[in-house]
């Protein structure tokens, strides 16, 4: 099998407490790759050492912050490959404080890219970047070839952390990829804030029994893909010859009206309900249109393409946090 290829890799994943990271881990491991975490559990920024249970002894662990140059020094020599998913996820920090967005979401994977430069010139280097990036969409199915003009900081800081792996990669000779991923969702999200996964929050307030607020119509369509079927892209593009320079649009390829997943999780959970109201007057409005990803570049190189339906999603997420709720809640 080609995930075979990964037995015995060695392969750092930076970030690797969090929603994301931790599920790349969790399937690395899985696939016999001797995994090594760097995490600095940067406070409110969703990491939580339950993501690692079940794989806690089997990974090894290092706290150091990707904003510190001469740690990524020592740190980056002797791997294989390299996962970048360190950063903040929300865009309206992004407006509150855009240094430190800045610095988490760009400058830091600047930092990897010239320690590997530096130290690790032969690591194959991946890149956890966002659909904000694209900002008003023009055309659906959203493919590579969209124009980028964010309307977040946020999208901005993602769009400098892509050029600047494009530019290693075009003139440094370093082997770089860079995933746009839409709404991921499911297990080891944390559920406190609606700063992160949309859907893992909606999950949450209805299995608390509260309600969940549309507003507007509910007619915006979003692409939403399950977490597990995401680990498996980043693994096959960690593995899958000359991908050095390109850019993957990564998402189910199918479009979900906001209603229609907020209908899907009061469904799935059995209790709350949805209260719908008008946009608030004082909303930042970073409204980009409706979003679905174009996979066929995906599926032509990598081979992969989503398992996982968006109603079996939901299912497999809840049945997550029903047992390991207390965790994340």
């Amino acid at each position: 099998m080609v995930m075979d290829i990964l037995n015995g890799k060695n392969v750092l994943v930076i970030g690797g407490m969090g929603f994301i990271g931790s599920s790349v881990s969790h399937a690395l491991v899985r696939e016999g790759a001797n995994v090594t975490i760097m995490d600095n559990k940067f406070r409110g920024l969703g990491a939580n050492e339950f993501n690692l249970r079940g794989i806690e002894e089997r990974v090894k662990i290092d706290h150091s912050d990707i904003r510190s140059f001469d740690s990524l020094l020592s740190i980056v020599p002797g791997f294989d490959i390299i996962y970048n998913f360190a950063g903040q996820p929300m865009h309206n920090l992004s407006s509150k404080d855009p240094f430190l967005d800045r610095a988490l979401n760009s400058g830091g994977h600047l930092n990897l890219l010239e320690a590997c430069r530096k130290e690790n010139h032969d690591a194959r280097i991946l890149y956890a970047s966002s659909r904000m990036q694209i900002g008003q969409v023009e055309e659906i199915p959203v493919d590579e070839n969209h124009p980028c003009r964010p309307k977040s900081l946020y999208g901005s800081s993602k769009l400098a952390a892509e050029n600047d792996s494009l530019y290693y990669h075009r003139e440094r000779g370093l082997s770089t990829t860079v995933f746009r991923i839409a709404n991921p969702y499911g297990p080891r999200s944390q559920m406190r804030t609606s700063n992160y996964c949309i859907v893992n929050w909606f999950l949450g307030q209805l299995m608390k029994g509260k309600s969940i607020t549309m507003y507007g119509n509910g007619e915006q369509v979003r692409d939403y893909i399950y977490i597990d079927d995401l680990s498996s892209a980043f693994l096959l593009a960690g593995i899958t010859p000359n991908l050095g320079g390109e850019v993957f649009n990564i998402g189910s390829g199918e479009g979900t009206s906001f209603r229609s997943m907020m209908d899907t999780l009061i469904n799935v959970v059995g209790k709350g309900n949805r209260i719908d109201t008008p946009w608030p007057d004082d909303y930042e409005n970073i409204e980009t249109g409706d979003y679905v990803s174009d996979i066929a570049k995906a599926r032509s190189l990598l081979k992969w393409g989503p398992k996982v339906s968006f109603d079996d999603g939901i299912r497999l997420t809840h049945e997550f946090y029903k047992e390991h709720g207390r965790y994340y809640f």
